[in-house]
């Protein structure tokens, strides 16, 4: 019976080791051009997935208007370079993903549900904002910055 748990507990041990980890620089692409719009760091903090804005690789906007015009609360005219966006991620060891967290579309100041899964290739994100429910909304594909 011992060896059963000790086996048990090794197994959970290289698997969880084996998870691949969100951490790091994500550049962010636009859904219309495929283009790279940022650079994003998510970094795990008290078990919680959070992430910010650390370059603007493109913008429509100048850079003098890199500002959060329309996001209220404290996000409220924040600069883009530095603008938290994913916030209270959580990881849900059931569905294998970080979820029951938030994301903040900086271009409209909207902030939405959000689930996050790191690719097999452990170089691709999936990133998913929605309201309500997860079958309405956008899915984001980030690339890992080496």
């Amino acid at each position: 019976m011992r060896w059963i748990i000790a086996f048990a507990a090794s197994f959970m041990l290289l698997t969880a080791h084996a998870m691949p980890s969100p951490e790091g620089v994500w550049r962010t692409i636009d859904d219309d051009t495929g283009e790279a719009r940022s650079l994003v760091e998510i970094q795990v903090v008290n078990g919680e997935l959070r992430g910010h804005i650390i370059e603007i690789i493109q913008s429509d906007l100048p850079e003098d208007e890199w500002y959060c015009t329309k996001c209220s609360g404290d996000k409220e005219g924040q600069p883009f370079v530095g603008l938290r966006i994913l916030e209270e991620m959580t990881w849900s060891e059931r569905h294998g993903d970080w979820r029951d967290g938030t994301i903040t579309d900086p271009a409209n100041g909207r902030e939405y549900s959000a689930r996050l899964s790191v690719m097999d290739d452990d170089q691709s994100l999936e990133v998913r904002g929605f309201v309500g429910f997860s079958l309405i909304g956008r899915t984001q594909t980030w690339e890992r910055v080496e």
